[in-house]
């Protein structure tokens, strides 16, 4: 089973304090979010059982939050996770195109990661950035007005940092 570093639960501890008493279920996301570092860059179910057992919480509190938000990996991916947006703006300025360029360039299907363990792709909902569609998230940074020459451009700077 997966456990923290004595660091680690001494920022729970920390984070917990924050809410009132009875409110430690609001430490749930940050907890999550270092679970997901510290735990090899996802959610297995021991790791959400281990997340429950720390903050006081039933199983079932863990896995409603975890599969609610696309921040939370449920599966091994790759090093750079490219989520791109499939809801009705974006697929009306190119997402779908996008996707299955993206699909041919990585030689993978949405949902896989590639052989070297470096891209997984995933399709998600809203992003939030209609304005600027199509658009995708790795990590933290946004990719808006995505074009296949932005693809290009990003596979090559991710690879090349790799080495």
């Amino acid at each position: 089973m997966p456990k923290f570093s004595d660091t680690s639960l001494e920022k729970i501890k920390e984070i917990v304090s924050r809410y009132p008493e009875g409110r430690h279920k609001s430490a749930l996301l940050p907890v999550l979010h270092m679970a997901q570092a510290e735990f090899g860059g996802w959610l297995s179910p021991e790791s959400m059982d281990y997340v429950a057992e720390v903050l006081n919480l039933q199983p079932i509190e863990v896995y409603e939050v975890a599969t609610f938000y696309t921040m939370f990996q449920l599966k091994p991916t790759g090093k750079y996770v490219f989520q791109v947006c499939h809801t009705g703006p974006c697929c009306l300025v190119g997402a779908e195109k996008i996707i299955s360029y993206i699909e041919a360039k990585l030689g993978i299907k949405v949902g896989e990661t590639t052989s070297d363990g470096l891209f997984t792709l995933q399709t998600v909902e809203c992003l939030a950035s209609c304005g600027t569609a199509p658009v995708m998230q790795f990590g933290r940074k946004y990719v808006e007005h995505l074009t296949e020459a932005k693809v290009d451009e990003m596979i090559a700077t991710l690879r090349d940092a790799k080495s």
